[in-house]
């Protein structure tokens, strides 16, 4: 049979004095916890800050490239644009030589045939002027006149490409239209137009006859007139 030891008041104190002892270093180690809690939050918030700083700083770095590349890139696009409206007005220029010389060539062509050619169709034109050019009164070209073969009565306005397109003759026809204002002169003549060409595509041969005007083009060494006995020049 087991016998059960009855609790004293010593037993009780002592087991008082455990339990109190026991509560205080629960306590100790729950500061101790709270201590380190506080130290890794501290820490954990130093090193975000510094984290955070450091973002930023490499983030402003980064900005700060990033506009100086764009602003390089600017100043060589700016400098590549430059250099190819440089490059492109003197291309333009160049061409514009190259045509101007193209059309004299043509020109020099032209000229010696001219009056022979009118007279075989009946047009006794007897001198051919090269190059005329009205102004206005403040000096600006108004008009430009590559070949003009005239007599008394006639004067026939010669355009001369070295490849004409419709949009030349166009441009033609406008000359033809205010030709006598511009070159008053000659307001009482009857005026033709004609154009001459080396390299003469059909549809455009063809447009120009059907508006009135004679086509003198290139045939081997030769310079010819185009247009068949059916043919009616338009006058102004």
């Amino acid at each position: 049979m087991t016998t059960v030891t009855k609790p004293n008041f010593d037993n009780i104190l002592h087991l008082i004095q455990e339990l109190a002892i026991n509560q205080k270093e629960d306590r100790l180690h729950l500061q101790e916890t709270d201590r380190l809690l506080k130290e890794q939050s501290q820490e954990t918030d130093r090193l975000l800050k510094e984290q955070s700083q450091a973002t930023d700083r490499l983030l402003k770095e980064q900005s700060q490239a990033i506009g100086e590349n764009i602003k390089e890139t600017e100043r060589l696009l700016k400098e590549q644009s430059a250099a190819t409206d440089r490059k492109i007005k003197e291309v333009s220029t160049q061409v514009g030589h190259l045509t101007n010389r193209l059309g004299e060539f043509v020109e020099e062509m032209v000229r010696p045939a001219v009056l022979k050619l009118f007279r075989k169709r009946g047009v006794q034109v007897n001198q051919v002027l090269r190059n005329l050019i009205a102004y206005d009164a403040q000096g600006e070209k108004l008009s430009e006149v590559d070949l003009l073969a005239i007599n008394t009565d006639i004067a026939i306005v010669v355009e001369c490409k070295m490849q004409l397109t419709i949009d030349h003759v166009n441009d033609h026809m406008d000359r033809l239209t205010q030709f006598k204002h511009n070159f008053a002169q000659y307001a009482n003549q009857t005026i033709f137009g004609a154009i001459a060409s080396i390299v003469l595509p059909d549809d455009v041969a063809r447009y120009a006859y059907r508006q009135g005007l004679f086509v003198l083009a290139q045939s081997g060494d030769a310079v010819i007139i185009r247009n068949d006995d059916k043919f009616r020049p338009k006058h102004w």
